[in-house]
């Protein structure tokens, strides 16, 4: 297998489509000519053409809005924003629009757009261009949200986004757009809706999303050194959830933690930790416990932006408490 950035496969997995599905467009601020803020776009106008890749103005709401338009209109919108933060300024385009029209028209209309949105703190952007707010749809009826962790998952599950006809929500941690995995050089796909077991074990089970999949596999390993055995779950998708692959992971291990990077307040352990207690109270050996990000606005600072994300050392200690019970 090839082995590839993240930010290769994504580009990869929407050149494919593209070639595919001659319905498809992409559009967004820059994602043209100049290939997007992060280069996400890179060499699609130049195959496509500027009918299918094509920039708009600064206005999210008005790109999600036209995606719909689009979709209604028979057309594969895949669109870009620019800064995963801007979804505030969409949020009724998303929220009220994007996953509820099938639903308002008595499933006769598919909504096939695919919103592509950088997440995550990398490198001083500030609390307007930093966040994680992924957790603010796991509530929104009608949406899928995919959040991939490594560039094996970024393409297969961007492939069956695009796919799909239902609105996916789909969050790219900018720091993992440099890293490179193994890809299969053969068309795949991945299901919306099934979690991966990252690594397995015994002791503790570690929920974990996009970039915190990667420090608590760090975590693990360091763990191990002390006879410690951790599991690392990865949902891939918050919505459809993979309830079965998780709670089979805490019944086996009976102590359970859920790191991500957005604020720990109402974030996707929230959730998880409901389900648990609903569905697995019983098999519990010790409390759960959340690690998210503290409830402040993120730093412009580089090194105080640091102590924003959730850290290996905060999870090696927290597996360690678990463990005195």
């Amino acid at each position: 297998m090839a082995k590839i950035t993240m930010r290769q496969a994504i580009i990869d997995a929407m050149q494919e489509e593209m070639a595919h599905d001659d319905t498809m467009v992409v559009f967004g601020e820059d994602v043209a000519k100049f290939g997007g803020a992060f280069s996400m776009t890179k060499g699609l106008y130049e195959e496509f053409g500027g009918v299918r890749v094509f920039d708009t103005p600064i206005t999210e709401s008005t790109i999600v809005g036209a995606a719909l338009g689009l979709a209604l209109s028979g057309l594969r919108p895949v669109p870009e924003l620019q800064f995963g933060d801007f979804v505030g300024v969409a949020f009724d385009e998303i929220y009220n629009k994007l996953g509820k029209w099938k639903w308002m028209h008595g499933g006769t209309m598919e909504v096939p757009v695919t919103l592509r949105l950088p997440i995550g703190i990398a490198g001083g952007a500030g609390p307007e261009h930093s966040q994680s707010p992924q957790a603010l749809f796991m509530h929104a009826p009608g949406l899928y949200i995919a959040i991939p962790s490594t560039p094996y998952e970024a393409k297969g599950l961007l492939k069956t986004a695009i796919r799909d006809n239902n609105p996916v929500l789909f969050f790219e941690h900018k720091v993992l757009y440099d890293m490179k995995g193994e890809v299969p050089e053969e068309e795949y796909f991945l299901p919306l809706g099934k979690a991966d077991i990252k690594r397995e074990g015994t002791d503790v089970t570690i929920i974990a999303t996009a970039l915190q999949v990667h420090t608590a596999l760090n975590a693990a390993k360091e763990l191990e050194k002390e006879g410690i055995s951790v599991e690392v779950v990865d949902p891939r998708t918050l919505a459809p959830l993979d309830k079965d692959t998780i709670l089979s992971s805490v019944r086996k291990t009976g102590r359970v933690i859920m790191v991500h990077e957005e604020p720990k307040t109402g974030g996707m352990g929230a959730e998880l930790s409901g389900i648990i207690g609903e569905e697995a109270l019983f098999d519990l050996q010790a409390p759960f416990r959340r690690i998210g990000s503290p409830d402040v606005p993120i730093a412009q600072n580089i090194h105080l932006e640091q102590y924003y994300r959730p850290s290996e050392e905060q999870i090696i200690e927290t597996v360690k408490e678990l463990m005195e019970y």
